[in-house]
């Protein structure tokens, strides 16, 4: 029969080799979850600040999930450039949190500001934008830098990736008087259109006309001309009317404009079509106005129209949509890939999906991401070469911050000195081993 102290010394070792495990765990590979052999082929190489490798078929995954309540966020363990990020509230934050799935499979997590609302993916994977605070994050190293002036909202990055267009709010918030009781601001000031380098921060202020505020905005596929819409006053965007201008960034002015009323709206950040030479809108029919029931919107029908970009003139027949449209956020051909989320009474019922929408309103759903989620994002460049019908890879449960692993690691260490300790008082107890 095996002695006391034998049995003492294999738990020992055991529990040894359990607490190296989990303190050598964090040092793991970037590749948290198992790839198929074509995806690991296709790993991005802009660790090193490369350029994607060329073939990139099959990188975006066509369905995600929900990470571990643990799971590690990108400035805690970086993941690379991604393949697409979502946003959810089924997370350790309990509150809208973005899901990066890099490349390799791996899921880390964006925590969310408090009402920070949700970036912009850069064309290239490799940054996240963040709103009104103007931070950059680099979700190849996980550092994160404020390079633009707070209170930006952007809109689209430019094709090239090095600008953004955005827009900032200039109203005073809180309204002041004079010792004549005259009103010595404005809580109304008109929002200024800006393009923005996110790398140096430096900005410009384009000449789109007066607008009490931007809407939406996009640039054309050789980045020479841009979209906004907008409420041109204070009673249309009370109204919900907008009005859509075409121009020049670096001046000139309008080269038209148009009148959208209440329900027409610019189709995303992606509505120019590839081809320059149209302008896709969305449409609904349904109830409209600000008045309108979360019943009642979810109820819309939507349609995709288009104007031409060199008159605005409508041009083309309209495309049905179906319900729950978010926009349009790139094409393959001449298929529009439009972002669905599902309207609910509650936020949590919600989910994301994006689908190629066929001239005869068919719709061929591209990626799924988990019930719950609010909003979905896909790098342009794999947009631009319909990288799709990826794998779908689970978050690892091994992708965690280095707490998790020193709180599992603690009680292990405990235990083992527990255990060494009743080995040692057993041996002074039972004293020599006769010879």
């Amino acid at each position: 029969m095996e002695s006391t102290g034998g049995r003492l010394r294999r738990a020992t070792i055991v529990g040894l080799a359990l607490g190296l495990v989990a303190l050598s765990a964090p040092a793991a590979t970037a590749a948290d979850s198992p790839a198929t052999a074509a995806s690991s082929a296709l790993t991005d190489s802009t660790a090193g600040g490369g350029a994607v490798t060329d073939s990139t078929a099959g990188v975006v995954p066509s369905r995600v999930r929900d990470p571990w309540l643990w799971q590690a966020t990108v400035g805690q363990r970086p993941a690379g450039p991604a393949a697409l990020v979502f946003f959810t509230d089924r997370t350790r934050y309990f509150e809208s949190t973005g899901v990066l799935v890099a490349r390799d499979g791996a899921y880390r997590l964006i925590p969310i500001g408090m009402a920070e609302g949700h970036g912009l993916l850069s064309p290239d994977g490799r940054h996240y934008l963040r709103p009104q605070t103007g931070e950059l994050l680099d979700l190849t190293t996980g550092r994160q830098r404020r390079t633009v002036k707070p209170g930006l909202h952007p809109f689209a990055w430019s094709p090239d990736g090095r600008r953004v267009l955005g827009t900032r709010n200039n109203d005073d918030h809180v309204i002041s008087y004079g010792p004549d009781n005259q009103q010595l601001n404005d809580p109304e000031k008109p929002d200024d259109l800006l393009v923005v380098d996110p790398y140096q921060g430096t900005e410009q202020v384009v000449a789109a006309g007066t607008f009490a505020a931007h809407n939406e905005a996009a640039w054309s596929p050789r980045g020479d001309l841009l979209a906004v819409t907008g409420s041109p006053d204070v009673p249309a965007r009370l109204a919900e009317r907008q009005r859509l201008v075409v121009l020049d960034p670096t001046g000139g002015g309008p080269r038209w404009q148009v009148d959208l009323g209440d329900r027409r709206m610019l189709a995303g950040p992606a509505a120019w079509h590839p081809d320059g030479r149209r302008l896709a809108l969305l449409a609904f029919d349904g109830c409209a106005g600000p008045r309108c029931t979360s019943e009642q919107l979810a109820a819309r029908s939507w349609r995709i129209e288009f104007l031409d970009t060199a008159t605005g003139q409508a041009v083309g027949k309209a495309l049905p949509a179906g319900t729950s449209v978010s926009g349009i956020v790139g094409w393959r051909g001449d298929d529009p890939l439009l972002r669905y989320v599902n309207r609910t009474e509650a936020d949590t019922d919600r989910q994301a999906t994006l689908a190629a929408l066929s001239p005869d309103g068919g719709r061929e759903v591209l990626v799924t991401t988990p019930v719950g989620s609010t909003d979905l994002m896909v790098p342009g460049d794999l947009l631009t070469r319909a990288a799709f019908g990826g794998s779908e890879p689970r978050p690892s449960p091994f992708a965690a911050p280095l707490w998790v692993y020193l709180t599992l690691a603690v009680p292990t260490l405990l235990v083992i000195a527990l255990i060494v300790r009743r080995i040692c008082r057993h041996r002074a107890a039972t004293g020599p081993a006769p010879a």
